[in-house]
């Protein structure tokens, strides 16, 4: 599913935020990637869906070569990606709801269907009753939710996760967890970077531990 070579990523005179990465995630895998802050988490994320290249190595998505892709066919690739951003990334002009039901608009599902789904969703992470709110209306901790939400709608091939709980008290981490548990056993396959061990701890999941750019640990319990 997911297959890196050799990856690295420099940026110039401020050193190397990457370095010779390799790992294999089989599809419907569950996988930490932790490690210190400036280990190099959120990079490796950021190459996955081509918000960055690589300096060098080979980077596969479900049989695609994603360091080859051409900018046009990146959309493409993340509509089959959920991403949870460190930052949410919500469009501000738009309602909660409007933000969630976003992605399923763009693929032209019926207004019926995209209704249920955002509803169930906004209802899954407590927020039901602030759809016709909008971003800079909610909490840090319910902005994260709503992302959480959105990144799930569309029950994608590959879900990416960036301290998605880093923002929510210990009951709301608990449902986000099931939340992500849920659609790794429909067949998501799910990357949460963290580096909140407790969490880890809690909800024991195959580990890729990094410090300075490199992997040094796959761990599975």
């Amino acid at each position: 599913m997911i297959q890196l070579y050799n990856v690295c990523k420099s940026y110039g005179k401020d050193g190397s935020a990457l370095e010779d990465v390799n790992m294999k995630i089989p599809k419907g895998d569950f996988v930490y990637i932790t490690g210190p802050s400036g280990a190099g988490k959120s990079t490796l994320l950021k190459l996955l869906y081509v918000a960055e290249r690589p300096t060098r190595g080979q980077i596969l998505i479900n049989g695609q070569n994603i360091t080859r892709m051409g900018g046009g066919k990146v959309p493409y690739l993340r509509r089959q990606l959920g991403i949870v951003f460190q930052d949410f990334k919500l469009i501000q002009s738009r309602t909660i709801f409007e933000n969630v039901a976003f992605p399923l608009e763009v693929r032209g599902r019926k207004r019926y269907e995209v209704s249920k789904k955002v509803y169930q969703l906004l209802k899954s992470v407590g927020l039901e009753h602030k759809l016709t709110k909008h971003p800079l209306e909610l909490s840090g901790g319910e902005q994260q939710r709503v992302a959480i939400a959105r990144a799930l709608v569309m029950d994608p091939l590959v879900l990416l996760a960036d301290e998605p709980t880093g923002n929510l008290d210990p009951e709301v981490t608990l449902d986000i967890m099931d939340l992500f548990k849920g659609a790794n056993a429909r067949g998501t396959t799910v990357l949460l970077a963290t580096h909140d061990r407790e969490l880890i701890r809690r909800f024991p999941r195959r580990q890729i531990y990094l410090e300075n750019g490199r992997m040094t640990e796959d761990w599975i319990p």
